[in-house]
């Protein structure tokens, strides 16, 4: 019996450094046994990356028989909204060019990225190819962007809500990336059914991102590098976006006149600047900036930390899932979640008993943790932590969900 055929159309895939390109990376990597499979995507650039090629397209074959698709794009600029609308404009037109093209395809697998043009290149491509569709919400929007006032017209965003009900509505099956986004999904279908879903976690690789001993080679190195040594580093890695509020919660590092606590923020977005010039502008001597981390050296990275942030701006229950708690929860590290009761992330860490959570705009409540975390027996640190990596290897593993995944897509 010949294999399904699988156009993924993922925006973000190896070797960019985006969370989401990783993780379709991983998924198709696993999937590549059961289907055939065509990976539609930008050049990389999510980190800054600069492009060589002057085509448009360009078509390579991975080792595992993988066939990728690459758009050339025009850079973007992530403080500018519209060097992001041209470059979102550019990936929506050719990815769906190079979709149509495709030959031969029985599924088309699709995300929210970019923000409801991810969905329709899917909508589109299925009633064009008369072909089933897949649509994985990583973050539903225009919600997301309305949380955080991205747009205030109103009439972009009955416009923008309409289409993605439509994306939702013509997809033969939905994926969910926590449990809180059900309720955003029925909310939007109040009057009418809900579209068919399924809830599947994001995951990191558990088997390669683990909890090491702090004499780690690597770790030693990189402390080291960046005067580390000896240091309580609470730590943010991942992107440094509009969502997260941090550019409230940097202020929280004034509080702490302590020598040896540092705040280290690695990654980039459209905020990192503002929390730079935030630390200059403070001569703020507690905070450090690193770029995104080679995805081989994470592994060690993420274990750098004593003690990690993971937060998410007011609002954003129910219409996105931090990713970065997979990494944590996989090195046992304790968190710091600055995150809304009942979201996916503070269930997460209430269960797992792998950390606290604070309410966002609670800066007071914050440094409190902080300071808890910070005085706690490093043992008991320890402790906390690793609870969080034995509930990611019991209900978390990336087996499981791509498990999943496979048992959707053969049966779509």
């Amino acid at each position: 019996m010949p294999k399904k055929r699988i156009a993924f159309v993922v925006n973000y895939f190896y070797p960019d450094l985006a969370s989401t390109g990783q993780l379709m990376t991983e998924l198709c990597f696993d999937l590549i046994e059961d289907f055939d499979i065509t990976v539609i995507a930008a050049q990389p650039g999510y980190a800054g990356e600069t492009v060589q090629t002057k085509k448009r397209y360009e078509v390579e074959y991975l080792e595992n028989g993988i066939k990728v698709i690459r758009i050339k794009l025009p850079s973007v600029k992530k403080t500018s909204k519209w060097s992001r609308i041209k470059y979102i404009t550019s990936y929506f037109i050719f990815a769906l060019i190079a979709l149509i093209r495709e030959k031969n395809i029985d599924i088309i697998y699709t995300i929210s990225q970019p923000p409801i043009l991810g969905g329709l290149i899917g909508t589109i491509g299925k009633f064009f190819k008369r072909k089933k569709h897949l649509y994985n919400i990583q973050d539903f929007n225009p919600e997301q962007a309305e949380a955080v006032n991205y747009t205030n017209n109103k009439l972009i965003y009955k416009f923008a809500i309409k289409l993605d009900k439509l994306n939702c509505k013509y997809a033969d099956q939905i994926v969910l990336v926590g449990n809180d986004m059900v309720e955003t999904l029925k909310n939007r279908f109040k009057k009418g059914n809900v579209p068919n879903y399924t809830v599947i976690n994001n995951w990191i690789n558990e088997n390669e991102v683990t909890p090491l001993p702090e004499n780690t080679d690597e770790i030693e190195k990189f402390k080291e590098k960046y005067g580390l040594r000896n240091k309580f580093v609470v730590m943010y890695s991942g992107n440094i976006g509009l969502y997260y509020d941090l550019e409230n919660i940097i202020s929280v590092a004034e509080q702490f006149t302590q020598k040896d606590i540092i705040f280290l923020f690695i990654g980039d977005g459209a905020k990192k600047k503002e929390l730079e010039e935030y630390v200059n502008n403070h001569r703020l001597e507690n905070v450090m900036f690193l770029p995104y981390q080679p995805k081989d050296f994470i592994k060690y990275s993420l274990n750098v930390g004593d003690l990690h942030l993971v937060v998410n701006q007011k609002g954003i229950k129910g219409v996105s899932v931090p990713s970065k708690i997979y990494g944590v929860m996989a090195v046992g590290k304790p968190i710091l979640g600055v995150i809304e009761e009942g979201s996916e992330a503070e269930r997460l860490i209430t269960k797992s008993r792998s950390g606290v959570v604070v309410e966002p705009h609670k800066y007071n409540e914050i440094v409190e943790k902080i300071t808890y975390f910070y005085k706690l027996n490093k043992n008991k640190r320890s402790e906390i932590g690793l609870r969080g990596r034995r509930y990611l290897e019991t209900y978390l593993t990336k087996e499981l969900s791509i498990t999943k995944y496979k048992k959707i897509l053969k049966n779509l």
